[in-house]
């Protein structure tokens, strides 16, 4: 049973990361690709914690935790850019 609810959560997530890269590819506006990454990230992050579950270790979870604050920095940092047109002041 926990078998089918690791294979039914990978394959909804995904689709969620599908939906999310053509929103990425064809979003109308500039906040819309960067609101479609930021949540890939988070959905990447979610299959990371569900593969880790599944094969029972800890290094999958080191991973998502590193790359949550790769996501937090880097979408802070485009959303600096957007609006200041600098990063660093």
């Amino acid at each position: 049973m926990l078998t089918w609810a690791f294979w039914i959560s990978s394959a909804l997530f995904t689709l969620a990361l599908v939906m999310n890269f053509y929103r990425v590819l064809v979003g109308p506006t500039l906040p819309d690709r960067i609101a479609a990454l930021d949540t890939m990230y988070v959905n990447a992050i979610g299959m990371i914690i569900i593969q880790g579950l599944w094969q029972d270790t800890n290094l999958y979870f080191e991973a998502a935790l590193l790359i949550a604050m790769l996501g937090f920095i880097s979408t802070v940092a485009v959303c600096k850019y957007l609006l200041r047109g600098d990063i660093i002041e």
